[in-house]
């Protein structure tokens, strides 16, 4: 009876884990199926059961888990292109002011305004990209 009862609670944990995603509930429901296994195989007591439980599920999370999270994790993607250039540094090139200017960012010239039209910054400053509108570069002196 307590091999049934551990089968359908390892059953729940892994299903279960499709909700949560992160392969906790994968590797209980795992050792609730190995200790279904051992239980049903043998005449323990729920006392044995609880050691094998415990026993396998510190295994599978500490050995298995990590492996299957590097193998199968999804990393967040790194911002490329436009995406990544806000918060960049960038030096004036041209008088950047409400009408324009002209900003070297990343190795390029790059058409630019600042975030603030009341704003005016020199040639030679360091200014920060707040945003990227089109091909202009929106700028602002920063902390």
């Amino acid at each position: 009876m307590a091999a049934i009862i551990w089968l359908v609670a390892g059953l729940l944990l892994a299903a279960a884990e499709v909700l949560v995603g992160d392969l906790t509930l994968l590797m209980l429901g795992s050792a609730a199926l190995v200790t279904a296994g051992v239980s049903g195989l043998t005449d323990t007591s729920l006392i044995v059961d609880a050691v094998v439980f415990g026993i396998s599920a510190v295994a599978l999370m500490l050995v298995v888990r990590p492996v299957l999270l590097r193998r199968y994790a999804v990393r967040p993607a790194k911002p490329m292109g436009m995406e990544a250039l806000p918060g960049k540094t960038a030096r004036v090139l041209e008088p950047v002011d409400e009408h324009g200017g002209r900003v070297k960012l990343e190795g390029e010239v790059w058409s630019a305004r600042p975030l603030d039209p009341s704003d005016r910054y020199e040639e030679g400053a360091t200014v920060y990209v707040a945003e990227i509108d089109g091909a202009t570069a929106v700028v602002w002196k920063g902390p």
